[in-house]
């Protein structure tokens, strides 16, 4: 009889616990939330959360991750379609546009957390920057393949004009601000191809 491989995925109240956080942090903010609403909110027992983290910034961290992982996720099915770099980029700048455009959208996770959490030296800081630099690198080499010359100022402005609209996106109106940055990412893809 065959033995079967050990279950890697994570156990419910862990998945419970994480999911209730994150929803909580992202509407409200980290530092104004306790560890006693999340253990109500997602009904586990205080022994149940040490057992999965050994404190909040663990759970935090947690939370950055799982954001982290699912924007890596969207980058890497852009790119798996196998468009040219300046198309993969505008599907990209789409994902960012619809997240603007969501239910609840409060801005970004990793902008927000790194307000809350200043000291560079925080492993939430650093979480936030290490998200923030693979991002940056992302860009940067999709723009690469489309003209090496400029790729890194290019990729700059492209992260910028994102923090911009997440920003302004949960501020003013959702579509004008998608619109806008739509149309000055495809700016900036036609001068980075020598088109403008």
């Amino acid at each position: 009889m065959a033995r079967s491989e050990p279950d890697s995925r994570p156990s419910e109240a862990r998945t419970r616990l994480l999911t209730t956080a994150s929803g909580i942090f992202y509407a409200e903010g980290i530092h104004s939330v306790g560890v006693d609403r999340i253990l109500a909110e997602a009904q586990v027992t205080r022994a149940t959360f040490y057992r999965h983290f050994p404190g909040k910034e663990d759970l935090v961290l947690a939370y950055l991750d799982a954001a982290d992982q699912a924007i890596r996720g969207q980058v890497a099915a852009a790119v798996a379609v196998g468009l040219a770099p300046v198309d993969t980029l505008r599907v990209v700048g789409e994902a960012i546009a619809q997240g603007i455009r969501s239910q609840g959208f409060r801005g970004c996770a990793f902008l927000n957390a790194a307000a809350e959490y200043s000291d560079p030296d925080h492993p939430v800081h650093r979480a936030v920057l290490a998200h923030r630099q693979w991002f940056l690198e992302a860009i940067t080499e999709l723009l690469a393949r489309v003209r090496e010359e400029s790729a890194e100022p290019a990729a700059l402005h492209y992260v910028m004009l994102r923090d911009g609209a997440m920003a302004s996106g949960c501020l003013f109106d959702p579509e004008l601000v998608c619109e806008t940055f739509l149309r000055g990412v495809d700016g900036l893809l036609q001068a980075h191809a020598g088109r403008a």
